[in-house]
């Protein structure tokens, strides 16, 4: 039980670091903007994100995976990090919280 609680834990850091990594076209940081599909704690404290791009040809394809990967192996509870990009399903604005919908004005 004890394992599951730390991963939530770990997980809700994790999301607090993909909070500060914003997408270099949109003032609004990763997480809210729907980018982040999945965070995956495994019991070595090994991490596995999904995540997506608004485009395939986005400028920061290369970079902003390399961005969150750095981050995260930069936290003193996590061993690894490994990211994973997909387009399935594509990311669509509907994915974005409300409060990034509120940042850009769509409300």
């Amino acid at each position: 039980m004890e394992h599951a609680q730390n991963s939530e834990i770990l997980g809700e850091k994790i999301v607090t670091v993909l909070k500060t990594i914003y997408d270099p076209e949109i003032p609004v940081d990763i997480y809210e903007l729907g980018l982040i599909y999945d965070v995956m704690v495994n019991e070595d404290n090994e991490i596995k994100i999904l995540m997506t791009l608004t485009t395939p040809n986005c400028p920061v394809a290369e970079s902003l995976p390399m961005e969150v990967e750095e981050k995260v192996k930069s936290m003193n509870e996590v061993k690894d990090c490994e990211v994973e990009i997909t387009f399935d399903p594509p990311w669509t604005q509907e994915l974005m919280s409300e409060e990034a919908k509120l940042e850009l004005g769509m409300l």
